[in-house]
């Protein structure tokens, strides 16, 4: 059996346990716990992922892969069952462009939780964290004008890594009120946010 080192705070994570539910593949995986940060990697497998990041899934029969992005393409791959969250070509191309998009906005809400928990108070630097935030909020803008018809359509791992990114938002930066002003993503959020899946992979 397959091990994906695990922690359900991470919205990485959560877009491969995502995966997991939609293609029926929870069963075919043991969750690990693994938690750190990048000051102190604790449990994180880095023995499995030099990087010292989650996720990572440790295959019986292969490397260890690591990087959402490679991980859901694998799992989506050998699925027998669910979406196909990768169509084919041209599609494909819008597809993993909102993917992206949604990890951007994971990366950018991530550093803007490090700088806050990992560096003391009065190394703190207030424009930066405001800089990342402009870079979620220029993101939530061009879905809410561009891709919305996409996001209307069947589920795709774009759909998911949005979803995700929007989950954590709430999740760790509910404060800044991301849904202000784009009533469109909102409405469809909060839709999205009810699927199984989505529930069952909901940060505590």
């Amino acid at each position: 059996m397959d091990t994906l080192y695990h922690s359900p705070a991470s919205p990485y994570v959560r877009k491969v346990m995502v995966v997991l539910h939609e293609t029926g593949q929870l069963g075919a995986v043991r969750l690990t716990p693994a938690t750190g940060t990048p000051i102190d990697p604790a449990s994180m497998p880095v023995g499995h992922n030099p990087l010292g990041k989650i996720p990572a899934l440790e295959r019986e029969d292969g490397a260890t892969l690591y990087d959402s992005r490679v991980i859901c393409r694998y799992l989506a791959e050998r699925a027998t069952e669910g979406p196909r969250l990768y169509p084919a070509a041209p599609r494909l191309w819008e597809v993993l462009t909102l993917e992206a998009t949604g990890e951007g906005i994971m990366d950018a809400a991530i550093l803007m939780r490090y700088e806050t928990v990992l560096r003391p108070d009065d190394r703190q630097f207030p424009a930066w964290v405001e800089g990342q935030w402009a870079k979620i909020a220029r993101s939530l803008d061009a879905i809410e004008s561009r891709w919305m018809g996409h996001l209307a359509g069947s589920l795709d791992i774009g759909q998911i890594a949005v979803g995700c990114a929007l989950g954590y938002l709430d999740f760790r930066h509910d404060a800044r009120r991301w849904r202000d002003g784009r009533e469109t993503l909102a409405a469809w959020y909060a839709e999205f946010a009810e699927r199984p899946a989505m529930r069952a992979t909901r940060p505590e």
